[in-house]
């Protein structure tokens, strides 16, 4: 595939996932981009993420504890930690928009080998929890109150920050996740010590005095969705003295570190963007 067919056949699928396209006329359009409906069934496929791909962290790995854990509010949570009896500065890990799926649990387990408590909490708690169904996860996520969710992130900071070391919480999120970072830093104020949006939407460049984390943010250089607000966002937290690093992965799309999708995930961004990521907590969590 040619890369412009491939951007068009990807920015399709981002329209599809996050501004709710109807089914049908993204088949449609998918089908006249691949050549056929069978042809667009396999593309969709290979820019979708595969449930089945391989952890990178296996849930079994020896160097580290995980758990389930009920949270404030009555939220749960994957917990993942390195087997060690000393406190570890805490890192929510905040889901993409297919809710707690094994993905972000493998993200989890990344983050706790970096030296950290790893807490990947359920959004969709409220709602009973994430359905296995991408597509129902996705519909479920739209039908959130995104402003409680953000409250409610708020007391699961307070809860987390009696038993991390310093009582230091990070945030890093991915996708809707990298959304809800950016708001979360908003809402938590200095109770959030760092926060890391990985091609997240941003609020209202107006809310940037609010936020007292140092923020990392990691941009796709071909989502423009994302981008045409992220720029503006940076650009006010630098213009009120925040502490604020910002990168952009040329040539890289959207969802760029999910290792689950094929034709979208881009191993050299990703492992960049991690590197960045795990030295900006130890630089803010330490």
């Amino acid at each position: 595939m040619d890369p412009q067919t491939r951007h068009q056949a990807i920015d399709l699928y981002d329209r599809f996932t996050h501004e709710g396209m109807d089914r049908r006329v993204f088949i449609r359009r998918m089908a006249a981009i691949a050549g056929s409906v069978a042809a667009a069934e396999a593309l969709i496929g290979s820019i979708a993420a595969s449930p089945a791909a391989a952890a990178i962290v296996p849930a079994d790995d020896k160097r580290l504890t995980t758990r389930v854990q009920k949270l404030a509010n009555g939220y749960s949570a994957y917990v993942a930690e390195p087997r060690t009896r000393s406190l570890k500065p805490t890192v929510i890990v905040i889901h993409e928009n297919r809710g707690l799926n094994e993905h972000i649990r493998d993200v989890t387990r990344r983050i706790a080998l970096a030296g950290y408590r790893g807490v990947a909490a359920d959004f969709l708690s409220p709602s009973g929890g994430t359905p296995s169904n991408e597509d129902a996860a996705r519909d479920a996520i739209g039908k959130l109150d995104l402003a409680k969710s953000v409250s409610d992130a708020v007391a699961i900071i307070d809860e987390l920050s009696k038993s991390s070391r310093g009582g230091k919480v990070g945030a890093v999120g991915f996708c809707w996740g990298g959304g809800f970072v950016n708001r979360l830093a908003v809402a938590a104020g200095d109770k959030l010590d760092a926060g890391v949006p990985y091609y997240g939407p941003a609020p209202d460049p107006a809310e940037a005095p609010k936020v007292e984390a140092a923020m990392l943010i990691h941009d796709a250089g071909l989502d423009d969705r994302v981008n045409r607000t992220s720029f503006p966002w940076v650009e006010a937290l630098r213009a009120t003295g925040k502490t604020v690093r910002f990168y952009l992965y040329d040539g890289a799309n959207h969802a760029f570190n999910n290792d689950t999708s094929v034709e979208r995930y881009d191993k050299a961004a990703a492992t960049l963007a991690w590197g960045r990521t795990v030295a900006f907590f130890k630089r803010h969590l330490a």
